[in-house]
């Protein structure tokens, strides 16, 4: 196992650890092979592979909200594991490749039924490959909350989470505060542009009863959820969505080797989110450091960073 996380000399900021690669680590241009993933619903999903070799053991990657191909955590990833002998693949959610989904309907923390079905595809595709698994902050609450819900389900070889919103209303309240706010203002923008473009295929209004103006009103997760993410995925309201999808209460029963990575500086929650002793099964590694920020853990020097959470993923899956 890699050395215990220490933060790059002059990175040991939370924000910088969250910033750092989006904002200076270069795009990896990397070759991908895309699927088309269509669901019973007649909606679909673009699935990136990178060096696809059907007699490799897949890495199954679930981003994060607004992530995509081009976030920079997806590419060193899929760069990495390629290079340590996996075929990696991005499942993105609904509307987010850069290409929009059909329906009204879009993607939450807890929506687990479009990755069982492209787990159990390539299962049934790729009967000699072990299949592994890798979420990252939202993705890492959905895959934990699926895993939960398969129990004994050896769909999966091996999960590891990052950085995962584990209670959804705790993180929402720190997200609108603070410095936080920064984050938050940059994730509903893009989450807003994406519902105004579904007014102009669907009649959202009589949908959700808000009309496309009313959009621009929305100042936090709280309220775009109560209005849109709750109402078109079948739920009462914001509070019923966080209840009901937040993972934190399925990691008792995760009979899958799993590794969950977080950070106590995260600037996306607080370390309230985290379970007890007695909320994790005996198959989940629950790694706590005091620093790394979100999605960050960046070691080695602010010139010469090392990725290390990079590392930690391939010796979680080899070893």
């Amino acid at each position: 196992m890699p050395k215990s996380f220490k933060p790059a000399f002059g990175l040991k900021n939370k924000h910088l650890q969250t910033l750092y690669s989006s904002l200076f680590r270069k795009d990896l241009k990397l070759n991908f092979e895309i699927e088309i993933f269509e669901f019973d619903d007649k909606d679909f999903v673009d699935c990136y592979w990178y060096n696809k070799q059907n007699d490799k053991d897949i890495v199954v990657l679930f981003h994060g909200l607004a992530g995509s191909f081009k976030s920079p955590y997806i590419q060193g990833t899929m760069k990495t594991l390629s290079e340590n002998g996996f075929s990696p693949v991005l499942m993105h959610f609904r509307g987010c490749s850069g290409r929009d989904n059909k329906l009204p309907r879009a993607y939450h923390s807890g929506d687990t039924n479009d990755a069982l079905s492209f787990l159990k595809s390539i299962k049934k595709r790729f009967p000699n490959s072990k299949i592994f698994a890798i979420g990252y902050s939202l993705g890492g609450n959905m895959l934990l909350k699926l895993l939960g819900e398969l129990k004994e389900n050896k769909l999966i070889e091996k999960a590891i989470s990052v950085s995962a919103p584990l209670q959804l209303d705790i993180s929402a309240n720190k997200m609108n505060k603070g410095l936080s706010k920064f984050y938050q203002a940059y994730l509903l923008k893009d989450l807003k542009q994406q519902l105004k473009k579904k007014y102009n295929q669907h009649d959202m209004q009589s949908l959700i009863k808000l009309n496309k103006q009313e959009i621009k009103t929305l100042r936090n997760f709280w309220q775009f959820d109560d209005v849109y993410t709750a109402k078109i995925h079948g739920y009462e309201s914001a509070s019923d969505y966080y209840k009901k999808s937040s993972a934190k209460q399925y990691l008792k029963d995760i009979q899958t080797q799993t590794l969950i990575i977080h950070a106590l500086d995260d600037p996306f929650m607080t370390p309230e989110i985290l379970p007890s002793k007695n909320g994790l099964s005996k198959n989940i590694i629950l790694e706590i450091y005091p620093n790394g920020g979100h999605v960050g853990f960046i070691g080695g020097t602010i010139f010469r960073p090392i990725y290390w959470l990079e590392k930690r993923i391939i010796d979680f899956l080899k070893n």
